[in-house]
């Protein structure tokens, strides 16, 4: 037993398994950060696993246009384009989202996970549809693009051990950070960010304040919505080397809503969040197991979220709880 721990241990102080988790949970922090914000105007979009699909597809297809129309291919411009195109997709799809729940004030669980349900299947049919378009049927890869996107920092990720773990990934993961750590500022310095925990908090007392409701909702969950889409690409680009894989995010997704609630709705706790879970989701591949006892490691990010979600309800702090107008449709004449 002392052996098998000693051994699991090593395994995961390890540079390799560290990098790893830091690797696994970029996704995550995406969608996270694009949910927390998007949560924090009342919206509860459960359609975050489907718009990360979206975004993933849309910039493989960006750059898939780009690499086989150009006579010359420039990494830089691929990277813009499939930025582009990802950000366009996702944004599409947290339009749908926005337009449904909060001008229709349509049911926001049924809107999100039908969501998710177009997203997925319009990421494996585009998918499928422009690996037949290049003629093969093998999975679709953008080498040139995907190359670019997993271009490290040149010296210090040669600086051995900690040149590896904080030197050695490519400009979307420093990107997350940052983003994840603008909204942590945005939401809590600014009146801006006030504003909207006011209008998630209560929305007919934002409204009669004269704040806009409507517009708040909107932009926060599109803004969210193409945030999130931003994971999909580094999953895509950066995890996956720029090839599509139908149904690769497996449920990374869902993952990344659980961790808003690990989060505790905070943009700065998302950042360690995210590296722990995608530590947990890949620790059952470090260790000798096997078996049954490897699937329970696999549930070892909801277990995580369940004790945190069951501690912060039971100590009832209020900054530890979810906006209280959380998956409510806001209607002005209902004041």
């Amino acid at each position: 037993m002392i052996s098998f721990l000693m051994t699991v241990l090593q395994k995961v102080f390890s540079i390799s398994f560290l990098c790893a988790a830091v690797v696994q949970g970029m996704p995550l922090l995406y969608g996270a950060t694009g949910e927390i914000l998007t949560e924090k105007s009342g919206n509860l979009n459960l359609g975050i696993p489907g718009i990360m699909y979206m975004g993933g597809i849309g910039g493989l297809t960006g750059a898939y246009l780009y690499e086989n129309s150009a006579d010359s291919i420039h990494p830089g411009i691929s990277v813009l384009i499939s930025v582009v195109f990802a950000l366009v997709f996702s944004i599409i799809g947290g339009l749908i989202y926005a337009v449904l729940t909060i001008t229709f004030r349509a049911n926001q669980n049924v809107t999100g996970l039908a969501l998710t349900t177009f997203g997925i299947g319009l990421g494996n049919f585009l998918g499928g549809s422009i690996s037949r378009l290049a003629g093969t049927a093998s999975q679709i890869t953008v080498y040139t693009t995907g190359k670019a996107f997993k271009t490290t920092i040149p010296v210090l990720s040669n600086l051995g051990g900690i040149g590896k773990l904080f030197f050695s990934y490519g400009f979307l993961t420093y990107l997350a950070i940052v983003i994840a750590l603008i909204c942590a500022y945005i939401l809590k310095k600014t009146r801006v960010g006030i504003n909207l925990s006011a209008v998630g908090e209560n929305p007919a007392a934002a409204d009669a304040a004269g704040i806009s409701v409507t517009k708040y909702k909107y932009v926060a969950t599109v803004l969210g919505a193409a945030i999130s889409g931003l994971g999909g690409l580094y999953f895509v680009m950066e995890y996956l080397g720029g090839t599509w894989q139908n149904n690769g995010f497996g449920d990374r997704g869902w993952l990344a809503v659980a961790l808003v609630i690990f989060a505790l709705w905070r943009p700065a706790r998302v950042i360690w969040g995210a590296v722990l879970f995608g530590g947990l989701y890949i620790l059952y591949s470090y260790i000798p197991i096997s078996g049954l006892i490897q699937e329970l490691f696999k549930m070892l990010p909801y277990v995580v979220t369940i004790i945190v979600l069951i501690v912060s309800s039971v100590k009832k702090k209020k900054e530890n709880q979810p906006p209280m107008g959380l998956g409510i449709p806001y209607f002005r004449e209902d004041r």
